[in-house]
């Protein structure tokens, strides 16, 4: 427990008559990415400001790198990485300079800036304005002044968010690097593809509640309780098949005739579990 980064035990949140969380618990250990997921009004941002010390708990117990979140102080903010919608950069400065300003603010060497822009494929940006960045350009530059310090935690908020799927994939690269050089990850997407690839574990958030976490294969395969199999014949024909003795017998036919074409189980994604357990989709 020494090492775990983040702690949260029975954390409820209330703002008069209404009742953002109700008994959250999630931790989180050094180099684990952790999905926190749910629809808007889930509550995500509540947690993440209980857990950064701009909001204090009604119930229960937060600690950041075993220290109560509401006595946190600068050393332990600078510790941390955030990454939201509101996180700006200076727009009339070019990229270099935005970086600059901030290594100066954080007493970062200025060797570090070119280490993270080539990175994260900016380095021959570095002279651009920031206003001129393409919008993925954009949330790199927005990254890489998140993890310039280097913190133990980093918070993301939908990272790639109407990104082209290079440019994601690229966020993606960096990701696992910094999560394989033991940097903690707070992920909150609504991109289930995202969190199962990225995620160590996953927290399903409906209206104040986990209501389900876990790994997350582990989490789709409990729920895969109609176990079936997709196939896709030769002639394009597919078909699904459940899982039985006379189906095992006909998918070897059509294997030893050389008929299938892809074969594919049929077990819930992320998204199909939210749903059965809420009745709701995750993006309403």
């Amino acid at each position: 427990m020494a090492d775990t980064i983040l702690s949260l035990e029975h954390i409820g949140k209330k703002f008069k008559s209404e009742t953002a969380l109700k008994d959250i618990s999630i931790s989180m250990e050094p180099g684990e990415i952790l999905g926190f997921l749910g629809p808007s009004g889930a509550g995500k941002t509540t947690t993440i400001k209980i857990i950064t010390g701009q909001l204090r708990q009604t119930s229960g117990t937060a600690k950041l790198f075993g220290k109560d979140t509401r006595q946190l102080d600068h050393n332990l903010y600078s510790q941390i990485g955030i990454v939201t919608d509101q996180s700006g950069v200076y727009e009339r400065m070019n990229v270099y300079d935005n970086l600059l300003y901030f290594a100066k603010i954080l007493n970062v060497p200025k060797e570090r800036i070119e280490e993270v822009l080539k990175r994260v494929g900016l380095w021959e940006h570095r002279k651009k304005p920031a206003s001129k960045l393409s919008k993925g350009q954009g949330q790199r530059l927005v990254l890489s002044r998140a993890v310039l310090h280097q913190p133990k935690l980093l918070f993301l908020d939908e990272p790639t968010s109407g990104l082209d799927p290079s440019t994601a994939q690229q966020i993606h690269r960096f990701l696992m690097d910094l999560k394989n050089q033991g940097m903690a990850i707070f992920l909150t997407t609504h991109n289930m593809e995202e969190a199962s690839k990225l995620c160590d574990m996953v927290a399903l958030l409906n209206e104040g509640c986990i209501v389900e976490q876990g790994e997350p294969r582990e989490v789709c395969l409990k729920y895969n309780t109609k176990k079936q199999y997709r196939i896709l014949l030769d002639d394009r024909k597919e078909v699904v098949l459940p899982q039985s003795e006379e189906s095992a017998g006909q998918i070897a036919r059509w294997i030893k005739e050389n008929r299938i074409e892809a074969i594919h189980s049929c077990e819930p994604t992320l998204e199909h579990v939210f749903l059965a357990v809420t009745g709701r989709e995750l993006q309403s």
